[in-house]
């Protein structure tokens, strides 16, 4: 299950999505759909995230409108529906002029409530376009950040050292991405569970002989960094790496009882 898990969280779905993977790797992820159904709905709600984007609506206006407002019109001046009282032949002209103001008032009203319910329409629609974009602008930067990481983690010249979990927590592990050429170092922490309210991971970097831990930095917005996937700072010739649980803000030096992860390089 924790296979699936971190290959959900890798960001190899959206790119599968938009169709931008190799061969080789599409055929994985394929596979990899077959045999985790989570990893199929997975792929199945980022395509309905893209397809929302095409969604559009147009201004519906409704024909009823017109016999409603003719019918209330007529009421209004007591002329029933389909029934016209014949006047002396003097009154004609009179009564032209009054079925010329009725209709005339019909149209204006017709038209005025249908310019109503366009300016509505579109209110809405602008409202809908614009959290469209929203979500658009926050998809390219989400695949943009996923290509990112990607190009680094896929990075031949990285180093990559596996943190098992320690007596304070066995089922917890994490990795190491350390790319000796440009001192860049990145945490996957998918295999540490959330941290308590006021605590923070704190990664060390270690020299084994005599043991000195130097921090590289804290894993911190852990619950709202959906991926697991953290940039620390640069390290020397580091022996071993470690991730220790400590308060907010960080530690002087590591809280030994508190050591979630360690690994030799």
């Amino acid at each position: 299950m924790m296979e699936a898990r971190e290959y959900i969280e890798s960001g190899i779905l959206e790119l599968y999505v938009f169709g931008i993977l190799s061969d080789t790797e599409t055929e994985e992820v394929s596979a990899m759909a077959e045999k985790y159904p989570e990893i199929k709905a997975e792929i199945l709600s980022i395509e309905k995230a893209v397809i929302s984007l095409s969604f559009s609506m147009s201004p519906y206006l409704s024909a009823a409108n017109y016999d409603r407002i003719r019918t209330q019109l007529l009421a209004k001046h007591g002329v029933e529906e389909g029934v016209v009282e014949m006047k002396p032949r003097s009154n004609v002209a009179l009564f032209i002029g009054w079925a010329a103001a009725i209709v005339l008032m019909i149209g204006v009203g017709y038209q005025y409530t249908q310019l109503d319910a366009v300016k509505e329409e579109v209110v809405v629609v602008k409202a809908e376009n614009s959290d469209l974009e929203k979500e658009l602008n926050s998809l390219e930067i989400d695949k943009q950040k996923t290509e990112s990481v990607l190009a680094i983690i896929r990075d031949d010249n990285n180093t990559v050292v596996a943190l098992g979990g320690q007596a304070v927590s066995p089922e917890s592990k994490a990795k190491v991405y350390w790319n000796k050429e440009t001192q860049a170092v990145y945490i996957d922490a998918a295999g540490l569970p959330e941290p308590p309210e006021g605590m923070v991971y704190q990664v060390w970097a270690l020299k084994l002989n005599p043991l000195t831990p130097t921090s590289i930095g804290l894993l911190e917005d852990f619950k709202a960094n959906e991926a697991r996937l953290f940039n620390v700072n640069s390290t020397g010739e580091a022996e071993a790496f470690g991730i220790t649980l400590e308060p907010a803000g960080g530690s002087v030096s590591p809280t030994l009882e508190q050591l979630y992860t360690l690994g030799k390089v």
